[in-house]
């Protein structure tokens, strides 16, 4: 079994990898969220003309798989770099989103009596 890395343990990775390499200047939450938002471009590239049937097969083709994959860690870097630039915990900012996503959209029917109660 293929042991997952952390998420910390990834970021700072990432961090480490910027550093020895002087990117650091480069690095502002401006130019991140830049860099994320052509990285989500590239993923939505693969996508473009494909039929929703296709899509769903996507992963079915290796050679199409190995780019969503490279695409898909490319966007998840430049959040975490973003998140870390920032001082966000994107686990936290994800759990508190799912919350009120929870509350503004309650399941239909929750919280009413039921007509055949």
């Amino acid at each position: 079994m293929t042991e997952h890395p952390d998420l910390a343990r990834l970021q700072h990775r990432l961090a480490a990898f910027a550093a020895a390499r002087n990117w650091q200047p480069y690095h502002t939450p401006k130019n991140l969220a830049s860099a994320l938002s052509v990285e989500a471009s590239e993923l939505v590239e693969i996508f473009q003309w494909l039929t929703p049937e296709e899509s769903v097969r996507v992963m079915d083709d290796p050679g199409t798989a190995h780019r969503v994959t490279d695409e898909v860690a490319d966007v998840l870097a430049y959040l975490l770099q973003f998140c870390e630039a920032l001082g966000i915990d994107p686990l936290t900012a994800l759990a508190a989103k799912i919350d009120r996503n929870e509350h503004r959209f309650p399941l239909p029917g929750a919280g009413q009596e039921r007509p055949d109660a």
